[in-house]
C-alpha cells in the first residue's frame, strides 16, 4: 500500500477531530477530568499572588503580624496539598480515559481486519497490519494521556496568567503578548517539518514489523537455505532508514523545541527587567510585583515548553491516526451477502454459469467456467499449477467477489445466502491446514458449544484421527502450540478433517486434502471420505489423479478454461490432457513394474 509522504494541515485537523470523536461516549469522565484540571490550574495562578502579597504587604514594610502571616502560610500550603491530590486524580482520570478510547479503537481495527476481503491481505504484509493495531494505537494513546491534558492545562494556565498579568500591570502584559506570534510561528514550523519525518518513521517501523513477521513465519526455510545473512542485511537496511528518519526528527526537536522557546523566554525576561529598570528611575518598584511578573513569565513558558515537547507526541499520534484510519476506511471488503434474506441451503446443488474472474482487473484467471455439481455428487478439478483450480474454490467460498457470470446454490445466487448460512453449510479442508493454539478438542470443536465431547470424539474416529490422538497422555486435551508445529503434516490434516466433519456441512470443499498424508493413512482417509461424501456435494482439487477416479465429474482446467470434462474412464478414452497427466503420474510405477518382472 502506498504511503503518503506528508499530511496537509487540513488532513491533520480532520484526523484530530476524528480521534476526538472517540471521546463522545466518555463525556462524564472528560468533564470530571477537566474540572480537576481547571482547579489545579487555578492553584498554579493563585500561588504567585499569595507570594506577592507576602512580599509587598508584609515583608517589605516590615509588617510581621503573626496571625495574618499564619493564615497566609496555611493558605499557601493548603493550596499546594489540595493541588497535589487533585493532580493525582486528574492523572488517573486521563489515563483511564485514554485506555478506554484505545481499547475501543483496537476493537474497531480488529473487527475491520476480520471484515476485509482476502484481496487486501494479498497486497498488504501481515506485519504492517500488526503495526497499525499495536504500535500506532499506542502512539494515539500517548496523545490522549499527555498531549490533550498538557495542551488544555497549558491553555487554561496561559489565560489565567495573562489575566493575572493585566491585573498587576497592563502595559507590561501588552508587551508580553507580543511573544505569542513568535511562539505560534515556531510551533507551526515544527508541526510542518516533523510530520514528514514521522510519516517516514512510522512506515519504516511498519516495514520492520513486516520483515520480522515474515522471518519468524519462514524460519525453517531461512535456516535450511542459509538465508540468515541476507535477511540480516535487509532488516539492517530498513533499520538504518528508520534510524536516519529518527535522527532528522531529533535535529528538528533539538532546534525548534526547547532552544527556540528558551530564546523567546530570554527575550521576554529582558523585556520585563528592562521595563522595571526604566520605570524605577521615576518611581519605586514593588518587589512583589516584580517577583510575580518573573514568576508568571516562568510559569507562562513552562506550559509552552511542555506543549512544544508534547508536539512531537502529537505529531506521532496524528501520523499514527492517519495510518489507523486508512485501515478503518479500507474498502477492500469481503464479498457482501444479502444478510436480510433467510434462505437456507437444503440440497447443496452447485452451478457455475459462464463465470470469468480476474484478481487484478486486467488478466482473467478464469474464463467462461460452467458446470453443475448435483447433490451427493463429487466434482474433481485437475490441472497444472496456475490453471485456476484454487480460484474456483476461492469464489465458491466467497473469499473474492466476481462480476461476470454467476454461481448458484440450489438454484439461487450465492449472494442471496447469509454469511452464517454459507459458513455453516460449507466445509473446507485445505492442503496446509491451520491449527489454533489450545487443545486438540478445541481445534475440532472451534468453540462451537453445540458440539458435545462425544460428537468431537466421533468426528475424530470417523477420519481415523482418534488412533494418534489417544497415544497422547492427555488425549483430546493435548496442547496444540501455535499453528500445530509439533504435529506432523498428516496429523494436522486429520484434525482438520475431523473439524470439518464435526460441523456436518452440506457442501464439502477439498483442496488437495490428502496431499500431506502418508499412503497408509490416505487409504483410511479415502474410506472416510467415501462415507463423508454420501449425501453431500463435494468439490475436490486433486493433483494425484488416483484419488479422484471415482468422481462423478472431472473437470480438466488449462490456463483458466475447462478444456476437458467427463468421468475418469471417459477422459482416459478421450486421450487428451488428462490422459497425458495420468500417464505422467503412473509412468514411474509402470517402469518399476517392468524392472521387477
Amino acid at each position: 500500500m502506498e504511503e503518503k509522504t506528508q499530511l496537509t494541515e487540513r488532513e491533520q485537523r480532520k484526523i484530530l477531530f476524528r480521534l476526538l470523536s472517540y471521546t463522545k461516549p466518555h463525556k462524564k469522565a472528560i468533564s470530571v477530568a477537566f474540572v480537576l484540571l481547571l482547579l489545579t490550574t487555578i492553584g498554579d495562578i493563585v500561588l504567585p499572588l499569595l507570594v506577592k502579597i507576602f512580599i509587598d504587604d508584609y515583608l517589605t514594610p516590615g509588617n510581621l503580624d503573626y496571625q495574618p502571616l499564619l493564615i497566609l502560610g496555611a493558605t499557601y500550603m493548603g493550596i499546594q496539598v489540595v493541588k497535589a491530590i487533585l493532580m493525582f486524580f486528574q492523572f488517573v482520570k486521563f489515563q483511564e480515559l485514554a485506555l478506554k478510547i484505545i481499547q475501543q479503537l483496537r476493537i474497531d481495527l480488529f473487527t475491520k481486519v476480520q471484515s476485509l476481503g482476502l484481496k487486501y491481505f494479498d497486497k498488504t504484509p501481515a506485519g504492517s497490519i500488526v503495526s497499525r493495531v499495536t504500535n500506532d494505537t499506542e502512539a494515539i494513546k500517548d496523545m490522549f494521556v499527555t498531549v490533550i491534558a498538557t495542551f488544555i492545562q497549558g491553555g487554561f494556565l496561559l489565560i489565567g496568567i495573562f489575566i493575572a498579568m493585566f491585573i498587576l500591570n497592563v502595559k507590561l502584559a501588552l508587551l508580553c503578548i507580543l511573544m505569542i506570534p513568535l511562539l505560534l510561528f515556531v510551533m507551526n514550523l515544527y508541526r510542518k517539518l516533523s510530520s514528514r519525518f514521522y510519516l517516514d518513521m512510522r512506515e519504516r517501523l511498519s516495514q520492520l514489523n513486516a520483515k520480522l513477521s515474515e522471518s519468524l513465519s519462514g524460519m525453517s526455510i531461512i535456516q535450511v537455505f542459509r538465508q540468515e545473512k541476507r535477511l540480516r542485511t535487509e532488516f539492517g537496511d530498513i533499520n538504518e532508514q528508520h534510524y536516519k528518519s529518527g535522527m532528522k526528527n531529533i535535529k528538528i526537536d533539538g532546534l525548534l523545541l526547547r532552544p527556540a522557546i528558551d530564546l523567546i523566554y530570554v527575550f521576554g525576561l529582558i523585556t520585563v527587567l528592562s521595563y522595571f529598570g526604566i520605570t524605577s528611575l521615576g518611581s519605586a518598584v514593588q518587589i512583589g510585583v516584580l517577583y510575580a511578573f518573573i514568576n508568571y513569565l516562568d510559569r507562562f513558558f513552562e506550559p509552552v515548553n511542555q506543549m512544544m515537547m508534547r508536539l512531537s507526541l502529537y505529531q506521532q499520534a496524528i501520523v499514527a491516526g492517519s495510518r489507523v484510519f486508512r485501515l478503518l476506511d479500507e474498502d477492500e471488503l469481503a464479498p457482501i451477502q444479502k444478510e436480510e434474506q433467510m434462505m437456507s441451503i437444503e440440497k447443496g446443488m452447485i452451478e457455475f454459469k459462464d463465470l470469468s474472474f480476474s484478481y487484478d482487473g486486467k488478466k482473467d484467471v478464469l474464463k467462461h467456467i460452467s458446470f453443475t455439481a448435483n447433490p451427493g455428487e463429487t466434482v474433481a478439478l485437475v490441472g497444472h499449477t496456475g490453471s485456476g483450480k484454487s480460484s474456483i474454490i476461492n469464489l465458491l467460498m466467497r473469499f473474492y467477489e466476481y462480476e461476470r457470470g454467476e454461481i448458484r446454490i440450489d438454484g439461487q445466487s450465492i449472494r442471496s445466502f447469509t454469511k452464517q448460512e454459507l459458513r455453516e453449510k460449507m466445509g473446507l479442508v485445505l492442503q496446509d491446514p491451520f491449527l489454533f493454539y489450545g487443545t486438540i478438542k478445541d481445534n475440532i470443536r472451534l468453540h462451537n458449544e453445540s458440539l458435545t465431547d462425544e460428537q468431537v470424539v466421533e468426528a475424530a474416529r470417523f477420519v481415523q484421527a482418534h488412533t494418534f490422538i489417544n497415544r497422547f497422555e492427555e488425549g483430546f486435551e493435548h496442547k496444540v502450540v501455535e499453528r500445530g508445529a509439533t504435529f506432523s503434516s498428516g496429523q494436522r490434516q486429520l484434525i482438520a478433517f475431523a473439524r470439518t466433519i464435526a460441523a456436518n456441512p452440506k457442501i464439502l470443499v477439498l483442496d488437495e486434502a490428502t496431499a500431506n498424508i502418508d499412503t497408509e493413512t490416505e487409504e483410511a482417509i479415502q474410506v472416510a471420505l467415501e462415507k463423508m461424501r454420501k449425501g453431500r456435494t463435494t468439490i475436490a482439487i486433486a493433483h494425484r489423479l488416483s484419488t479422484i477416479q471415482d468422481a462423478n465429474l472431472i473437470l480438466v482446467l488449462h490456463h483458466g478454461e475447462i478444456v476437458e470434462r467427463g468421468t475418469h474412464q471417459e477422459l482416459l478414452a478421450h486421450g487428451g490432457l488428462y490422459h497425458k497427466m495420468f500417464l505422467l503420474q503412473n509412468g514411474v510405477a509402470e517402469q518399476l513394474e517392468d524392472v521387477i518382472n
